[in-house]
Order: structure tokens, then sequence, then C-alpha cells
């Protein structure tokens, strides 16, 4: 198994209060990374409990953790939590735009609420972090951004999400040629079918359907989709830069 070491390096996953933005943070933590747990200040306030949840637990691996409050889809929320990364760590070295919701409907009966507000968490959001992030990465940082396997073969249902996720692979190759002077790399990962709560609304007969049609047999994990994350943002992989990787088990 290959052992990924980040001592010293800043790690910001958005999203990361639970599901496979936590996953992704604990594999840095158990690399050795400072650990910037991001969540979304929700109403009930469960996502904070969360977020201390995971928090305490990376804490566990004897690396610096801090929880920032934003919410991606605002711009200067976004301002304000690297401000925060900046005095609380003194700048970033990997950046992993992970926050993103479903709203699925067919394009028949998805409202324009339903279009836009995937498309400003899940694009705009990558926007905004990728844009004021790049302002406090550190020459040689890295660039990891979750897009899906949907944005590549547009599942019916997910107009919102496909359009957001194939706009977040094509930011990616954008950013991968504007940042490249300061050697930060940009890539995406494009995982399939994750088991995450994304996925508790599925019937569990349509969960089985999905695992049929995947040649290695089951779901993916989110420890999948954070070993390969983890590959793109150590320094041996410098070289890769502008890419998407699918995680999909050769589902595609």
């Amino acid at each position: 198994m290959v052992e990924y070491k980040f001592p010293g390096k800043v790690v910001l996953v958005t999203g990361s209060s639970r599901g496979m933005g936590a996953a992704i943070l604990e594999a840095f933590a158990r690399a050795g990374a400072t650990c910037i747990v991001n969540y979304f200040e929700d109403a009930a306030g469960q996502n904070r409990q969360d977020a201390d949840r995971t928090a305490e637990r990376l804490r566990g691996h004897g690396v610096p953790v801090h929880l920032v409050q934003a919410d991606v889809r605002r711009y200067e929320s976004v301002e304000t939590l690297m401000k925060r990364i900046g005095e609380l760590a003194g700048g970033l070295d990997i950046l992993v735009n992970n926050a993103g919701i479903l709203r699925d409907r067919t394009i028949k009966k998805m409202t324009p609420d339903d279009w836009h507000s995937v498309m400003d968490t899940n694009l705009d959001g990558v926007f905004h972090c990728c844009k004021l992030g790049a302002e406090i990465l550190r020459e040689g940082g890295r660039i990891v951004n979750i897009a899906s396997i949907a944005g590549i073969v547009g599942f019916p249902g997910q107009a919102n999400y496909a359009a957001a996720k194939a706009g977040v692979m094509a930011l990616s190759r954008v950013l991968a040629r504007e940042l490249a002077k300061r050697k930060i790399t940009v890539n995406a990962v494009a995982p399939g079918v994750i088991e995450t709560p994304m996925l508790e609304g599925l019937r569990p007969e349509v969960l089985a359907e999905y695992v049929k049609q995947i040649p290695v047999g089951r779901l993916g994990r989110p420890e999948d989709v954070a070993h390969a994350v983890l590959f793109l943002a150590c320094e041996e992989s410098g070289y890769i830069t502008g890419q998407t990787l699918p995680i999909t088990g050769g589902w595609f």
C-alpha cells in the first residue's frame, strides 16, 4: 500500500463535515497534514455537530485541525474563509473542492430554483474557492476538484448536476494552464456511485441494479476517492495537470 506523507502541508476540503469530504480529510490527517474542516451553517445546527465530530476524529491522528464555517455559494463568505485560513495556518497547500448538493428531477419537472441551487453550490462554489484559494496557495500547490461521472455520461434527471460537474471539469482544464507557471496543478476526479449520504434517498433495488453494472461488483467507498485525491495532491504527481480521473470500478 502506498504511504502518502504531507507533514507541514495545509489542506482545505470544502464540505468536509461528513461523508466523502470527511473521508478525504481523514486520509490527509493520517498522512500528517494540517486539516481545515469546512462546513455550512444550517438552521438546525447539524452540520456544525458533524464538523465537531469530524474534527475530534482528525485530532486523534495528532495533527492540527481548524473548523471554519463558510457558504461556498457566496463570494464574500469564501473571501472570509480564505482570509481566516491565512490567519490560522499562514497559507494553503492543497485545496479540494468537494462541497455539493443534488436536486434530481427530469427537465420537465425541474424548476429554476432546482437548477440554480445546484449550479450555485456545485459550480459557482468551485469557481469562488479556486479564484480566492489561488491567492493563498503556495507555489507548487494542488487543486483537486470533485466532479462526477454524471458530467461525462449525462444521467436522466440530472441536467443541473451533470451540467455543473461538466463545468467543473472544463474549469479545471483552464485553471491548469493558468496556474502552471506557479507549479500549481489542477485536476478533477469523477466518482461513480459512492456510498455517501447522497445515496440515502435511493431505493435498495435501485442500488442493487447499479452494483450489477459495476465490473468490480460493489459500490465505491469514500476511501476509494480519497486515495485518488491524495495521489493527485502528492509531490510525485507534479507533471499531471488538467486531467479528470474517473473512479467508477470500471462502470464507465
